[in-house]
């Protein structure tokens, strides 16, 4: 598979086959991507906390809200939930500003999650959680702070990438038959 055709498999899912358990082999293989990833100024702030138990699934769903941008859907869908998840952690030890860390956040993410489409599982990047909460449940160090949740699984749904309109709209939508449809700029209009 080239690496076009993982980008385009590598979606934003949110509903998951809750029978097919990701185990932590799997998920060890993801953050050995994200290990040799670059690193600004190569400190390597990030730490990442594995789960794959359905406790500690549940409690990390318990602090998560996901695709804001469809407040009439519930995510994940009931029975459709995640198996595991990967919580990146800022270690403010190495650097103890979280925004140094940002770029470096965003490619050890997408580039484990470009590892899971190779093995047929898929994800969700969730920035939008509790961190406290999360920090406590999860009994993580002082220094470590929870800046993305990942979660994971093997997908059940069916997205759909189209061309943006002529209106602009670039918002996500479900449609009556829950399709999640992404529409995309085209690439000539992203040329500057």
């Amino acid at each position: 598979m080239s690496l076009h055709d993982l980008v385009l498999k590598n979606r934003s899912y949110r509903s998951f086959n809750a029978v097919r358990s990701v185990t932590e082999e799997e998920l060890l293989a993801l953050v050995e991507c994200a290990r040799v990833c670059p690193s600004a100024a190569n400190k390597q702030p990030l730490r990442y906390r594995l789960v794959s138990t359905p406790e500690e699934m549940a409690r990390v769903l318990a602090h998560t809200k996901w695709a804001a941008a469809l407040p009439d859907w519930h995510f994940p869908p009931d029975g459709h939930e995640p198996t595991a998840a990967i919580v990146i952690c800022h270690d403010r030890d190495v650097i103890s500003s979280e925004s140094a860390s940002a770029t470096d956040v965003g490619i050890a993410a997408q580039t484990m999650l470009l590892a899971a489409a190779e093995r047929g599982l898929g994800g969700c990047m969730i920035a939008n959680f509790n961190r406290a909460d999360l920090h406590g449940d999860l009994t993580l160090a002082e220094n470590l702070v929870p800046v993305l949740v990942i979660a994971l699984g093997e997908p059940d749904e069916e997205i759909l990438l189209e061309t943006v309109g002529e209106d602009g709209v670039t918002s996500y939508y479900r449609d009556a038959g829950g399709v999640h449809h992404v529409p995309k700029r085209a690439l000539g209009s992203l040329l500057v």
